[in-house]
């Protein structure tokens, strides 16, 4: 990757423009880094975040709770876990005295997926950044928002 006015042949009116457009432009580049890497395995980002939310939880959590900790809040999280129950990854549990109440738990399949998994996927999507300019670039994103 290079200058972002060389990448997409075009010009800006400003400063803030070409960043807003340049964080536009690096997030479709990250996705799609990251569903090349994902697509081995068989799963997408998306689906992945769930498994490390569920791993990471200390007991099977409710689908409001699991939206909530997501990075990409997708509106179709029911949709990616209703693939991950389908590919034995998590499983649902009903409550027992309440059916309309159900948590996602992740399976021993899905813990193994995630062992599969090397820790190190992103690292070559910053590669180019010491841990200097990653703090800057975060702070300045964390100051947007």
């Amino acid at each position: 990757m290079g200058d972002l006015a060389k990448e997409i042949k075009s010009k800006f009116v400003s400063q803030k423009q070409k960043a807003l457009i340049n964080i536009l432009f690096t997030a479709s580049w990250i996705t799609s880094c990251q569903n090349e890497f994902f697509k081995p395995f068989g799963i997408s980002p998306q689906q992945f975040n769930i498994l490390r939310i569920l791993r990471g939880a200390s007991e099977p959590l409710n689908v409001k709770i699991i939206k909530d900790r997501m990075i990409d809040r997708a509106p179709n999280a029911t949709r990616l876990m209703d693939k991950l129950c389908a590919k034995q990854l998590i499983e649902r549990l009903p409550c027992a005295h309440d059916r309309r109440v159900v948590k996602i738990a992740i399976t021993k399949k899905g813990l193994q997926l995630l062992e599969s998994i090397p820790d190190d996927f992103n690292t070559n999507l910053i590669k180019d950044l010491n841990e200097s300019e990653a703090k800057q670039l975060s702070d300045l994103l964390d100051k947007m928002r």
